[in-house]
């Protein structure tokens, strides 16, 4: 017998399957799922199988997608010191001090910070860094990822940082002073360290349930030879898939061939982010003398659609603010008059964030068949009421952001990502946050949110089959624990067939336990077991 013969029986628990709404069972044959069903039907199909899995109540649902990563810094990140629990500046600086005793690595890393949480209300300096950390190299990058705080011994490396755009004086960085450190770190991580974090980041993923991962690298974020080092681990390890995507302006020296690559898309940076105040804004911000930076105009954008239209390729840009989403969609509109609306509806191109669309804006992305790859955990974290946007932007500006049910219902392609390390790989956590979004009218249904996440990354990449379970599908799934007793599946308004069932999912209330994975697997292949679902006498 072969692996791609081989017979899984899961039985017991419930699947989620919109075409069997009722489903208790389902058996997988090789790398393909082959019938879905009641536990009734799954006894016929128990005496020919390798293997009977014992659900014992859990739920199997497809596996999530997480539509924007940086496997890289999430790897390292995961190595690294986590500042993102500190409620102050002071004891920020006490976990860092704390953290360097036991640090021995070349490059001292820490993330995650956000100085609108602390009471000083501002970021470190580089002398408090350097009384923490002595002489170590050390990059202390902000939440965002768009700003870090660095070490003396780091600035040493490369003295003519100083000299470039975005040096504050004080040790805190952003753009090519931003990009120019990061160089730094690359070259002092070791190959063998690049791939550990790699690895690191990918067995994360899929204990979270993730089978597949849209990796939106770029030249200021990681070394172009990571998409080689992820292809060379994929080969020898079962790891949740990796779509590559690479955010360089006409592709820079990529090859687009050898590496797979499905665009030039990703974190191809139209601006920046609302909390390092680089996000391009039509007027200033509520609490700073800056209307953030463009760093495409609509020439450029329209240049790059054009491009990649015509050589069958996705566009794609990072874009956040309001200026920033005026000019992409302005070069959008240009691009039509050059290659025609059908052409741009088959790229499917892509926009990374798009949280300040006007309604003109959300309904010039419907039409030009625009996917939206959003983060509801951005909303979840700074979109509530004198958190961080609003700090930023004030009320009227922060509170329309993130408009995820304004998009769903103008028909655009919605798909779910964390941005990790900026928050978390975490999609269940990514489905409660739009269910329960801060704005309530742009709150999503848990099952078009939970679509958004499984679905919806894959047809962020092109692929309208993939994300659901049914005969004939692929074998790729996850199984979760669920604390409370799973509804039975029921009609909902919402149902496009009245008459339908529907499946029902996890209660996503934010007093509730999230569910915890218990198997994910990839083609049928296993890539994580917590050994909650052993291979005892159920298994055989």
């Amino acid at each position: 017998m072969t692996s791609t013969s081989k017979r899984v029986l899961l039985r017991g628990g419930r699947v989620y399957s919109p075409a069997t709404p009722q489903a208790t069972a389902m058996l997988t044959v090789g790398d393909k799922v082959a019938w879905i069903g009641d536990d009734g039907g799954a006894a016929s199909h128990a005496p020919s199988a390798d293997v009977v899995v014992e659900l014992d109540g859990a739920l199997v649902t497809p596996g999530f997608v997480d539509a924007h990563v940086h496997l890289g810094p999430t790897g390292f990140a995961l190595q690294s010191l986590d500042l993102s629990s500190t409620v102050s500046l002071a004891d920020a600086l006490e976990q860092l001090e704390r953290f360097a005793c036991s640090h021995s690595g070349r490059v001292l890393h820490a993330y995650g910070w956000d100085e609108t949480k602390w009471s000083e209300g501002r970021p470190m300096t580089m002398a408090e860094v350097d009384r923490a950390v002595g002489r170590a190299v050390a990059y202390i990058s902000r939440v965002d990822s768009h700003s870090s705080v660095v070490s003396s011994a780091l600035l040493d490396r490369d003295p003519s940082i100083t000299q470039r755009d975005g040096w504050h004086g004080n040790g805190v960085v952003e753009r090519d002073a931003h990009h120019a450190v990061r160089t730094i770190t690359h070259g002092l991580w070791t190959t063998a360290e690049r791939e550990q974090a790699l690895r690191a980041a990918l067995t994360h993923a899929a204990s979270r349930g993730l089978t597949c991962v849209h990796e939106v690298n770029a030249p200021h974020i990681a070394p172009y030879a990571d998409f080689a080092a992820l292809r060379a681990i994929a080969d020898t390890t079962t790891v949740s898939e990796v779509v590559p995507y690479w955010g360089a302006f006409r592709g820079g020296d990529a090859d687009l061939t050898g590496d797979g690559l499905l665009g030039f898309a990703g974190d191809l940076c139209v601006d920046g982010a609302v909390g390092s105040r680089t996000a391009c804004m039509h007027e200033a911000y509520a609490d700073a003398d800056t209307s953030g930076h463009l760093y495409l105009n609509r020439e450029q954008v329209a240049e790059h659609v054009v491009y990649c239209t015509e050589r069958d390729l996705q566009a794609g840009f990072h874009v956040i603010g309001d200026r920033a989403m005026t000019e992409t969609m302005a070069g959008f509109e240009a691009a039509v008059k050059l290659v025609g609306v059908a052409a741009l509806v088959r790229a499917r191109h892509r926009l990374e964030h798009a949280e300040m669309p006007t309604p003109e804006a959300v309904q010039a992305m419907a039409r030009l068949g625009v996917v939206a790859s959003v983060q509801p955990a951005f909303d979840a974290e700074w979109g509530a009421a004198a958190a961080l946007y609003e700090q930023r932007l004030g009320a009227e500006r922060a509170r329309p952001m993130n408009p995820f049910g304004s998009m769903h219902r103008a028909g655009i392609v919605l798909a779910f990502g964390s941005d990790s390390p900026v928050t978390p790989l975490d999609p269940w956590a990514g489905v409660r946050a739009a269910v329960f979004h801060h704005a309530e009218h742009e709150r999503l249904t848990p099952t078009a949110a939970f679509d958004a996440h499984t679905r919806g990354g894959h047809r962020a990449r092109r692929d309208d089959a993939a994300g659901v379970l049914k005969p004939g599908a692929a074998a790729t799934y996850a199984v979760w624990r669920v604390d409370d007793e799973l509804p039975r599946p029921q009609v909902v308004e919402w149902s496009s067939d009245p008459g339908a069932d529907v499946p029902s999912l996890p209660d996503l209330h934010p007093d509730k336990k999230l569910p915890v994975c218990l198997t994910t697997v990839v083609a049928g292949a296993t890539a994580y077991d917590a050994q909650q679902l052993g291979t005892g006498n159920g298994s055989r």
